[in-house]
């Protein structure tokens, strides 16, 4: 593969990738803002510009070298990556443990709306006459699609720190829950030793399967 064709698809995998991580993370601090938190908005997180949110490894990098390493492979892995953390006070909502659950939910809701968004536009451009671009947009919603949906099943995950670890300690009793929020200190490398091993695909990979199959009966894109 030569250089050209490898920058060409990155170039057609980045808007997806960094506004699947950044607008993740922005939703997160709205929602917080929302029920009594503002501690996103004075941050200035609380944007839809992918600059504030950019992680120079997590967006950039990470994404950067799975591409780059399948292609050169040529092979498949997961897309995926993350973007700066936005900062939650959640002893400053309202409810905390009531409301938690909805900031957690929020990235991930952001997600699967994003993959829809997505699917759409892929929808449409099966229906519109072959045009010079119809191509690179295509593979950039399939992109979007995927990218959308593995962040949003990675991070219902219910390991804290990510968001399924946030909603299991907003539903569990009290008890339970404070003994769950413990193992967010070693959530990242729990999810690292997963990640290297292997087991994190076997868990992701059915699940995003079966959205994607589910998204393709309902879009009708076969």
């Amino acid at each position: 593969m030569s250089a050209s064709t490898l920058i060409a698809n990155i170039l057609i995998a980045a808007p997806p990738v960094i506004f699947a991580i950044t607008l993740h993370e922005a939703a997160h601090g709205y929602v917080a803002r929302h029920f009594g938190d503002p501690t996103a908005w004075l941050a200035g997180r609380i944007s839809l510009n992918p600059l504030r949110h950019i992680d120079p490894v997590g967006t950039l990098l990470v994404p950067g070298i799975i591409l780059a390493t399948s292609y050169f492979a040529a092979g498949s892995a997961m897309l995926f990556g993350w973007a700066k953390p936005v900062p939650v006070d959640f002893g400053r909502l309202r409810h905390p443990k009531r409301e938690m659950l909805w900031v957690a939910l929020a990235g991930p809701a952001v997600n699967l709306l994003m993959a829809l968004v997505w699917t759409g536009l892929l929808k449409l451009l099966m229906l519109l006459p072959l045009m010079a671009y119809s191509r690179p947009l295509a593979e950039m919603s399939l992109t979007g699609i995927e990218v959308n949906l593995v962040l949003m099943v990675l991070n219902l995950l219910p390991l804290p720190p990510l968001d399924g670890g946030r909603i299991a300690v907003s539903l569990l009793p009290h008890p339970l829950a404070w003994k769950f929020a413990q193992l967010e200190r070693w959530g990242f490398p729990i999810l690292l030793l997963l990640m290297f091993t292997g087991i994190l695909a076997d868990i992701l990979g059915p699940l995003v399967g079966f959205l994607k199959d589910l998204i393709v009966i309902l879009f009708q894109l076969n």
